[in-house]
């Protein structure tokens, strides 16, 4: 992403009425909730052993560390690899079906993930069923809105657009949690990132753009899915349950339910595919899906929240450098100004 993330991150807060207390949104409160689990997990980074939950109740906000060296190098790497994920896509859309290829990601991504839990003694909640049902149907909508945008439409413009989601998220949040109310600060980024989406969408008069309307639009409702995902975990028991345990059931079900919803979409769920496109399903799969999303969770479990600020604002600005560097894909006058406003929004909206 954040997933976050922006790549996948969680929602800080407690149990019940308190739920609807929350801060403002921040980019640790993109993903998925806390859990509850007391126990230590040792992480190894940089060839010591650290034990330190990956669970972000581990430490409070007031405990957080700033950052240090390894952590820099760290969310540096992952805030590259989200941002190099779109530019996976687009070219694995050129192997497999969007659709297909969404669900086979899953499929590899199920065994790893589910080793990992079993290896740590984690459990999947089988009794948070509902819940983690939910999760995955909007996880699968999150990823099928996704993959379609980027075999319709530039990376660049999916970047803008897809990354928009914390403005759909503070404005849902503002309806629903009475302790999340838009501010006139965050009314200001609310207004900033909603012209950057326009200006992105206005920009496709230029010859230059790249796919197709329906590409764009795409990826709006794949960012709004994204924000659907965050407010159920919220709302839903299975907030409070392990990230490991949450993405699970993510990845769980969308491999079902990508996977056979691809032959509605299309006969040819094979295109070209070859060792190199089996190669970029693979890292999505294990490393940005399963390693990558854990890690993050780990990291913001550390690390204070105005630290994974900066690095989940870089995510959109490199995936739209990346499509420009890598594929050649226009850029133009209006993509920097949008990103810029989009960047500028999410800032204002994650002001506590």
């Amino acid at each position: 992403m954040d997933r976050s993330p922006l790549v996948r991150t969680e929602y800080p807060g407690g149990q019940g009425a308190e739920r609807a207390k929350l801060g403002p949104w921040s980019p640790d409160a993109t993903f998925r909730a806390p859990c509850p689990d007391p126990g230590l997990t040792p992480a190894r980074i940089g060839g010591s052993v650290s034990t330190l939950n990956l669970c972000r109740t581990t430490m409070s906000p007031a405990e957080r560390r700033p950052l240090d060296v390894p952590g820099f190098w760290i969310m540096l790497g992952l805030a590259t690899l989200f941002a190099a994920n779109n530019l996976m896509i687009k070219i694995g859309n050129d192997g497999l079906h969007p659709v297909f290829f969404a669900g086979v990601r899953s499929i590899l991504a199920v065994p790893v993930i589910g080793a990992w839990m079993a290896w740590r003694g984690y459990s999947p909640r089988w009794d948070l069923w509902r819940g983690g049902l939910m999760l995955g149907l909007l996880f699968s909508c999150e990823f099928f809105f996704l993959f379609l945008a980027l075999d319709n439409t530039s990376v660049v413009r999916a970047s803008s657009l897809f990354y928009a989601m914390p403005i759909w998220l503070a404005l849902a949040a503002h309806f629903l949690f009475p302790g999340e109310r838009l501010t006139p600060k965050r009314a200001l980024g609310f207004a900033l990132g909603f012209s950057g989406v326009v200006l992105t969408f206005a920009g496709r008069g230029s010859v230059n753009a790249g796919g197709s309307v329906w590409g764009d639009l795409a990826a709006v409702l794949g960012g709004m899915s994204w924000a659907g995902l965050v407010i159920v975990s919220r709302l839903n028991p299975i907030g409070q349950a392990r990230a490991e345990t949450q993405i699970f059931w993510q990845v769980l079900i969308s491999a079902l339910l990508l996977t056979a919803a691809a032959p509605l979409f299309s006969d040819e769920l094979v295109r070209d595919f070859d060792g190199f496109q089996a190669g970029l399903l693979i890292v999505q799969a294990v490393g940005v899906v399963s390693v990558g999303f854990i890690t993050w969770f780990w990291l913001i479990g550390i690390y204070k929240s105005s630290t994974v600020a900066s690095f989940s604002f870089l995510t959109p600005v490199l995936s739209a450098g990346l499509g420009w560097l890598v594929l050649g894909e226009s850029v133009g006058i209006v993509t920097p100004v949008a990103l810029a406003l989009l960047v500028g929004g999410l800032f204002l909206i994650n002001r506590r």
